[in-house]
């Protein structure tokens, strides 16, 4: 606990997530709704919580204010008077007029922060990741490499290695090259078939952080990110390492999901229903905290027209609080909290916010559906997909996206 006090930790949190859009429209990318109860962003700070961090900037900027009212609602819980905060940090622009434009800038415009609390280290997160992760783990190998830097990393199949910023190491674990998106990624020595992706988690040594994003401030034609500047410039003259990611989650070895694209967020939440679950959110050694409406249980009833009643059937799905199920089928989807779905209507395959009603005889396939709307009764959605691009936007895998705004007709 003592190496603790001398953490602080930056949650980069401010990013407009544009291959999300629409679920971006109005939010924040952490901000967006996943495992029916979750917000993305509970991941990354139950992570910080579970290691025992009680110290944690999060840097908003675009969209914020969905995701402030999520961190008062579900994240005032640590205790101010003992040193413990979870603080909320718009761009301050006092040391620059503008925006951050990257991920070291947004360090560089907050440096205040490190100048005044002076810690030893500092653990930069994105909050836009799914995973399970000790952080102190990392930080004692970042300790016992003597690194100034070290890099989260997880293994990957090489042939995937173009979708990632790719970290080259030798057989000690050093860094020697950072390659944003090969399309030949260098292997992991002794494994020729997985390649290190980066996580975006890092522990610096906080007198070097600070010394590298003023240098990289003063260079006009950086992009002021920490994967395609800060590292890279760092090879070579610094001792840079990289931390081979391990999970806390007992079923898997590892498990980490970036959920920027549509497909990806809707593939990461079927793992949620699989039989098997790659990532488990019944492991109490490791909660994941987040804020809980207060709703009735969910109910399941027996319903249909006269002389045709039919019982409600549900397989492979997580259903939230004041859920109603009447009559209906619901098979591998994720219904977030008061969702109610009306007699002989069909859910599957499909993600569904908070406050959706589906109206009888409804059918539903492959689609995320955002807060609020209102099916019609007999209203098909991912059934006929030609129907569905003159009126949704449609993913490349054919995830059809029904935003909150939009009023459907009978």
């Amino acid at each position: 606990m003592t190496k603790i006090k001398h953490l602080t930790t930056l949650i980069m949190a401010g990013g407009r997530g544009e291959r999300l859009y629409p679920l971006t429209r109005d939010k924040a990318k952490p901000a967006i709704t996943f495992g029916g109860i979750y917000k993305i962003i509970d991941f990354t700070l139950s992570n910080c919580i579970n290691s025992g961090i009680r110290r944690i900037y999060v840097l908003t900027q675009y969209g914020s204010l969905s995701l402030d009212r999520h961190l008062t609602l579900g994240w005032h819980i640590l205790q101010p008077e003992m040193g413990e905060f979870i603080c909320s940090v718009p761009p301050q622009q006092v040391m620059v007029n503008r925006w951050y434009r990257g991920t070291a800038d947004s360090i560089y415009q907050n440096i205040k922060i490190l100048q005044e609390e002076r810690p030893k280290w500092t653990l930069i997160l994105s909050g836009d990741h799914v995973y399970k992760m000790d952080y102190l783990e990392m930080l004692n190998f970042h300790l016992e490499k003597g690194a100034e830097l070290t890099a989260g990393c997880v293994k990957i199949p090489r042939h995937e290695g173009s979708a990632f910023g790719i970290i080259h190491i030798n057989e000690d674990q050093e860094i020697i090259d950072f390659l944003e998106k090969p399309q030949d990624p260098p292997c992991i020595p002794g494994d020729p078939e997985h390649a290190l992706g980066s996580m975006g988690v890092y522990i610096f040594n906080t007198e070097k952080l600070v010394q590298e994003v003023i240098r990289d401030a003063r260079q006009p034609d950086s992009a002021h990110d920490f994967g395609k500047n800060i590292i890279p410039s760092m090879i070579g003259r610094e001792r840079v390492y990289a931390y081979n990611f391990r999970s806390q989650d007992k079923d898997t070895a590892r498990y980490w999901r970036d959920i920027g694209r549509i497909d990806a967020y809707f593939e990461a939440n079927m793992d949620l229903v699989a039989l098997d679950p790659l990532f488990n959110l019944y492991d109490e050694d490791w909660p994941i905290r987040t804020y809980q409406r207060q709703t009735p249980p969910a109910k399941t009833i027996c319903a249909g027209d006269p002389g045709n009643l039919r019982p409600a059937v549900v397989d492979d799905s997580l259903l939230s609080g004041g859920c109603i199920i009447s009559g209906a089928q619901v098979r591998r989807s994720i219904l977030s909290p008061q969702v109610r779905i009306e007699h002989y209507a069909q859910v599957t395959d499909s993600i569904i916010w908070d406050d959706v009603h589906i109206g009888p005889r409804a059918r539903i396939h492959r689609a995320i559906i955002e807060e609020g709307v209102r099916v019609p009764a007999g209203f098909a959605i991912g059934i006929d997909h030609e129907a569905d691009a003159r009126r949704f936007p449609i993913s490349e895998g054919g995830i059809v996206v029904v935003p909150n705004n939009v009023v459907l007709d009978d």
